[in-house]
């Protein structure tokens, strides 16, 4: 089962749940808001993708975090931060055959399922 992660207002979220639609794939969403993020998922994550590229840096969550924290972050404290704070996470998180792929491009996206089609 392929799982999107993201929060639904997000445009970039929007346009992905709108082309995995419009390819007929099959998936389940999962609204980091409203579904929460746990550590494992998290912790899976951070197996796969940079820490650094996972921390969303340009939302207003980000922003209105202290200055104190925001210049202190290490993977420690960043995936507390991400646990704490779930609209900290870059979106989406596509899981697709257990692999975990960051954003979203319809060309990235179409590479990712050709390998289903190429089967």
């Amino acid at each position: 089962m392929t799982t999107l992660y993201g929060i639904k207002n997000c445009d970039t979220v929007r346009k992905a749940r709108r082309w995995l639609k419009e390819q007929d794939i099959d998936y389940h969403f999962h609204d980091l808001r409203d579904d929460g993020l746990d550590g494992k998922l998290l912790d899976s994550w951070l197996t796969q993708l940079d820490r650094a590229l996972l921390l969303n840096r340009r939302g207003t969550t980000w922003r209105n975090l202290p200055a104190t924290v925001r210049d202190s972050l290490d993977d420690g404290s960043a995936r507390q931060l991400m646990l704490e704070h779930p609209a900290l996470v870059k979106r989406p998180v596509l899981d697709h055959r257990q692999q975990f792929h960051l954003g979203f491009s319809p060309e990235r996206y179409t590479e990712i399922f050709r390998q289903d089609t190429a089967r």
